[in-house]
């Protein structure tokens, strides 16, 4: 296998937990959120969480795709307790995302992965809708 394509592995495996981490984050994040906003978030945290099972499915099948093995561990979770640092967290952890995601275009283009650039370019579009998304949530005064 030639380094740029287990370079690309490897950070896609980093991905990946990261893809796992926001599953559970927004799962939890999901179950605990309370207060007058809970009936728009708890369906907003659910639907994110959906999202991001197609990701974590996508980089899982890409990976093996390449020759990889699939990392089975999430990254560190925050268990947030109160709203507004539930949306504060999933803002950092978008930004993070989108952040490893333009590094990994690079990458899937100098492994002339042309249809995985072109993939993760729609995965970027999606973290920066979630991204914008959440970032009106956290606008509510009431927060």
């Amino acid at each position: 296998m030639n380094s740029d394509i287990q370079a690309l592995i490897e950070g896609l495996n980093e991905d990946l937990a990261n893809e796992y981490a926001a599953i559970i984050t927004y799962t939890y994040n999901a179950a605990m959120v309370s207060g007058l906003s809970r009936p728009i978030l708890k369906e907003f945290f659910e639907n994110e969480a959906q999202d991001e099972i197609k990701h974590a499915s996508y980089l899982s099948e890409k990976i093996a795709a390449l020759g990889g093995l699939p990392v089975v561990k999430p990254s560190e979770v925050k268990q947030a307790t109160e709203v507004r640092e539930m949306l504060e967290n999933a803002i950092q952890d978008e930004e993070a995302t989108i952040k490893r995601y333009m590094q990994r275009i690079k990458e899937a283009e100098k492994a002339q992965q042309y249809g995985l650039k072109i993939d993760l370019e729609d995965m970027v579009a999606d973290e920066s809708n979630h991204k914008e998304e959440l970032q009106r949530l956290l606008n509510d005064p009431r927060l």
